[in-house]
């Protein structure tokens, strides 16, 4: 097969190569151990050799073992160097004697013969017959003794795959059929090794995985990361070994050049950008994700540090690997040494890995992950044409079941308002009905009875729920411990042996226990424990979606898609279908790979066609960057019509597997397990249901308004307010009332006054002639609230101020009775007045690391000059401890006072509100002490004016408060001028990008400019402080 040729690209490269010592040594045993065996005179098909003494020396496996394990000791590396030996032997034998021949019933039974060498227990082996399995024989017994059982479980199953796998690649070559990318990565892991190789570093280091994390999220993945890195790897330096002298098609790079229709040269440097993305998965993997793992199992610190070496030992093989492949004869390396893009920047020796240390990728990769901008105005993507070969059928118990669900979601609380939403709750009856899980459910199941069909719809409809729920409640103020939290407690209701649960709390609660009592109710303790780990799989999928989100990282392509299928509770779907034929079909049958890949194409299938239709809800109305459209922009460097073609060859690809499998996979399972005709009936009847989900799940997205833009635009101009509820979670159909108002009815008012009509725009219209205490309304946008009294009683209260002028463009901090500096900004010698200082916004970055406009001197000097009242100075006070006091707050509650450091006051995009009132809320405001302290007033009296000051730098200013001590951390400054005050009545002012925002009252912080997000609306501190006192 003629290819081209293609140069190396520049790899990331981000960890030295060291050579371990023992190299000689190990090079001499390991050509005396393969003799031993047989492999230097083993016959291959047509005549000669499979190896001779000259091919394994210029192949030079002790190095790449020297390389990949630089701190073993003789013994360990002559050991470890054996096994690579013989794996290499088994590969290039097997290709000799069947993938040349096309013998498939000898190889299976080659095949079947080496797994009997795997024993365990008192089992024993049977006689070798050829070198590999003498090797293997021979291995098994120096290795497995010095391990654990849970180690000897997964090295068995990862030789197992290595080995049995192979003849997946014999059976492509065979039909000439090439795979697409994500069947590849899959099963290039299986037949590839590495997580073989990722065993064997566990045996080098001396130290195993614990058995309690082996199968975590975090463990599996920087197991798989390691993998899918070392195969990309090997796939660019063996591309001409393998493709032209071999005739293989089982390499990334004619994956790509394939799938792509892209030169063999752009192809390699995608496959160079995968392989960079996998290495900074792994990086990521390791020092954000384990420690949190140690902590949630409490791992033994010296388990832990046996984890720690553990992946140290993954790190050098990606090194030491690169180093081998570039120095190996086996493997195109001309320019991989000198000379080329891979080459080392450092010039002189090629020792030690200065060959390996390369930057720039991973630096370019990861900055692009990051800097993803989010609420881009995307309008509606233009879809491709899909392919669907299957039709549609839908259940005749449609009708009925649609007038259920609204029930049972009405009962489970999903209309109500919930703690956690600013206004209302995550839905209301109408947009239930619009999303028509119902309809959904008819289509997938066509024929499933009322009561099935009733419990598919719930299912939906709790996991469409908890879907929406997640990101508006917890990720908008990126409070993932409160996730992690309400997660834990969803296990509580999926109870495996009857045992008691406790009383649910909410929809979400309240929804799984009603729909666990249905579903796993019938089941023996085994199908339920099963199904409860599928459950919390997808729950917990939706905590990795809240951890992306926070840190602003754009998936890696690979983690997304197999993810997704735990998002999109596709994998929930396929554990629920394999129980419900439990008793027809072994076990270990839906565990083959024939099956997995059947189940797996049809979920990508389906969660890629999500993704397009929802892409312009994701990524520009909720700011997402979980979609596969967004995924693959970020990764390829495309525009998002190009992507989304992208998306959907991927799915006519998967589509076009299904339908391989269907008529050649699982005629061949049949044959090569003997199944009997139950267990083939029932695998036929689980492949035309798999039709009937992916057809429905395509009309259902084609049908329903959930993704349209009308409905997005709907839920942000009209933003329905119902009353605030009370905490703790009151019950479904129970009133709710706002803290301090009487209830009344609620309406939602289109705003008619945006500038710009293609942003989102939110409105919050409270019931008329509201009477609201000043703490309430000075929460609500558009409240008038009453002036408050000097007096700190609480009861008193007088006439409500005139309106105000119009707040400037960028909102204008509270000016501050005149008092003692604010101690968060440094302090300056007093100077004369001078010229204005010109009105240039200067970003001041808030203490989460978000800039924020900060209004200039010049602009503040405007808003107090238009229409306030002289405002009361206070007079300086003494020194204080600079350990932060507590200051009651307006409301009662004590506050921590901030410290001098502490950032200027903001309403913060994507931040949590504070939850406390008035100006002790404020970042940078100072406490007071003793019973002047007790409240902030608006209108405080008339006090002695204190001499003038230098103006402060162009930084927001917080609200200073009354008369109190001085932080002594920072130089103190002189007290500012009488300035105007600001009238409490807020006013709408125009963001900069043109959406209003409602501007805050004197007791409540500063607006900052939004950043589009939909459910930006401003929220007062002090209705907040109480129901976080009620909560808490």
């Amino acid at each position: 097969m003629p290819v081209d040729a293609f140069t190396l690209p520049d790899f990331y490269l981000p960890y030295p190569a060291r050579l371990n010592p023992n190299l000689d040594r190990a090079r001499a045993h390991s050509m005396e151990w393969a003799r031993e065996m047989g492999m230097l005179d083993a016959p291959k098909h047509g005549g000669g050799t499979v190896w001779d003494e000259a091919a394994l020396a210029g192949m030079d496996y002790a190095l790449m073992c020297a390389y990949t394990h630089p701190d073993c000791d003789g013994p360990m590396l002559d050991l470890i160097t054996d096994w690579y030996v013989w794996v290499f032997f088994f590969d290039d034998d097997f290709l000799e004697s069947f993938k040349y021949t096309r013998d498939h019933r000898g190889a299976r039974e080659y095949l079947d013969r080496l797994e009997l060498f795997m024993t365990a227990g008192d089992r024993e082996a049977p006689e070798p017959r050829n070198p590999a399995e003498r090797g293997l024989d021979d291995l098994w017994r120096r290795t497995v003794p010095m391990m654990s059982d849970g180690w000897r479980g997964r090295f068995t199953t990862s030789t197992y795959n290595l080995m049995v796998e192979s003849m997946w690649e014999l059976d492509n070559i065979d039909r000439e059929r090439v795979a697409n990318p994500i069947e590849y990565i899959q099963m290039r892991r299986m037949v590839g090794g590495a997580p073989w190789s990722a065993n064997l570093v566990e045996c080098a280091v001396g130290a195993e995985v614990p058995d309690a994390i082996a199968a975590t999220r975090p463990m599996r993945v920087l197991s798989d990361t390691f993998a899918d890195a070392v195969h990309l790897r090997n796939d660019l330096f063996s591309y001409q070994r393998e493709v032209q002298q071999e005739g293989e098609n089982s390499n990334a790079v004619l994956v790509f050049e394939r799938f792509f229709g892209c030169s063999v040269q752009e192809a390699a440097d995608m496959v160079n950008d995968l392989l960079t993305s996998r290495l900074l998965q792994f990086e990521d993997t390791a020092l954000l994700e384990v420690a949190e793992l140690f902590a949630e199992h409490g791992v033994p610190p010296d388990r832990q540090l046996g984890v720690a070496a553990y992946i140290k030992g993954l790190q050098d093989w990606q090194a030491g690997g690169h180093e081998w492949h570039a120095r190996s004869n086996r493997y195109m390396n001309d320019n991989a040494v000198r000379g080329g893009p891979g080459a080392s920047a450092l010039g002189g020796p090629t020792g030690l890995g200065t060959a390996g240390l390369s930057f720039g990728p991973g630096l370019r990769r990861r900055t692009r992950q990051r800097i993803q901008p989010l609420y881009r105005q995307t309008g509606p993507l233009e879809l491709p044409e899909l392919y669907m070969p299957f039709p549609v059928r839908t259940s005749p118990h449609l009708d009925a079941v649609r007038r259920y669900a609204v029930g049972w979601a009405r009962e489970m609380g999903m209309f109500d308002s919930i703690p956690g939403v600013e206004f209302g709750g995550v839905w209301n009856e109408d947009r239930f009905r619009a999303n028509d899980v119902a309809y959904c459910g008819a289509m997938i199941h066509p024929d499933a009875g009322p009561e099935e069909l009733k419990l598919s719809a719930d299912w939906l409809a709790w996991g469409t729920y908890g879907d929406d729920y997640f990101p508006i409640v917890y990720g908008a103020r990126r409070d993932l411990a409160a996730a992690r939290a309400c997660n834990r407690r969803l296990s509580l209701f999926m109870p495996l042996d009857g045992e008691p649960a406790p009383e649910p709390y909410g929809p979400i609660e309240r929804g799984l226990a009603d729909l666990w009592r249905r579903t796993a109710g019938p089941m023996n303790r085994r199908d339920r424990a099963r199904f409860r780990l599928a459950v919390e799989d997808m729950t917990a999928s939706w905590l990795w979606e809240l951890d992306n989100q926070a840190m602003h990282r754009v998936p890696d392509p690979v983690d997304y898609i197999e993810m997704r299928r735990k998002t999109f509770g596709s994998d929930m779907t396929m554990s629920l279908a394999k129980l419900a034929r439990a008793n027809e079909v072994p076990e270990e049958v839906f565990g083959n790979r024939v099956v997995r890949e059947l189940e797996s194409s049809a979920q990508d299938y389906a969660i890629f066609t999500n993704d397009l239709f929802s892409y312009q809800k994701e990524v520009q109305f909720e700011g997402e960057l979980h979609n596969m459209v967004l995924v693959v922009e970020n990764y390829l460097g495309v525009d998002r019509r190009a992507a989304a073609d992208v998306v959907a060859d991927l799915m006519a690809a998967r589509m076009r597997q299904f339908e391989h499998i269907l008529a050649n996979g699982l005629p061949d399972l049949f044959e090569d397990l003997d199944l009997d005709p139950a267990a083939r009936g029932a695998l036929s009847r689980h492949a035309d249901e798999l039709k009937d989900w992916m057809s429905g799940i395509l009309q259902w997205h084609r049908a329903v308004s959930r993704y349209t833009e009308p409905e997005q635009r709907d839920r942000a101009r009209t933003f329905l307010v119902p009353a605030i509820p009370t905490v703790p979670w009151r019950q479904p159909g129970t009133p709710a009332a706002l803290p301090g108002a009487a209830p009344a009815a609620t309406r939602a008012v289109p705003d008619e006054s945006a500038s710009d009509k293609s942003a989102p725009v939110l409105t919050a219209v409270l019931p008329a002639a509201a009477t609201l205490s000043a703490p309430t309304a000075s929460a609500l946008p558009g409240a008038r609230v009453p002036a408050r009294s000097a007096d700190p009683a609480p009861s008193a209260s007088g006439p409500a101020e005139p309106p105000g002028p119009p707040v400037p463009s960028v909102p204008a901090a509270v000016p501050a009775p005149a008092g003692p500096p604010v101690p968060s900004v440094p302090a300056a010698a007093a100077e004369p007045p001078g010229p204005a200082v010109p009105a240039v916004p200067v970003s001041v970055p808030d203490p989460g690391g978000v800039p924020v406009p900060a209004e200039t001197s010049a602009e503040r000097t405007r808003g107090e000059r238009k229409g306030a009242a002289p405002a009361a100075s206070a007079p300086a006070a003494p020194p204080v401890p600079s350990v932060p006091a507590a200051a009651p707050d307006p409301g009662g509650t004590p506050v921590p006072a901030e410290t001098a450091a502490a950032a200027p006051p903001a309403v913060l995009a994507r931040r949590p509100f504070e939850v406390r009132a008035g100006a002790s809320a404020l970042p940078g405001a100072r406490a007071a002490s003793g019973p002047a302290g007790a409240e902030l007033a608006s209108a405080p009296p008339p006090a002695a004016p204190a001499p003038p000051g230098p103006p402060v730098p162009s930084v927001p200013v917080a609200v200073a408060a009354p008369p109190g001590p001085a932080v002594p951390s920072v130089p103190a400054a002189a007290a500012e001028p009488p300035g105007p005050a600001v009238p409490a009545v807020p006013v709408s002012a125009p963001d900069p990008g043109g959406v209003p925002v409602p501007a805050q009252t004197t007791g409540a912080a500063a607006p900052a400019a939004f950043s589009g997000r939909p459910l930006g609306l401003g929220t007062g501190a002090a209705a907040l402080a109480d129901l976080g006192r009620r909560a808490g």
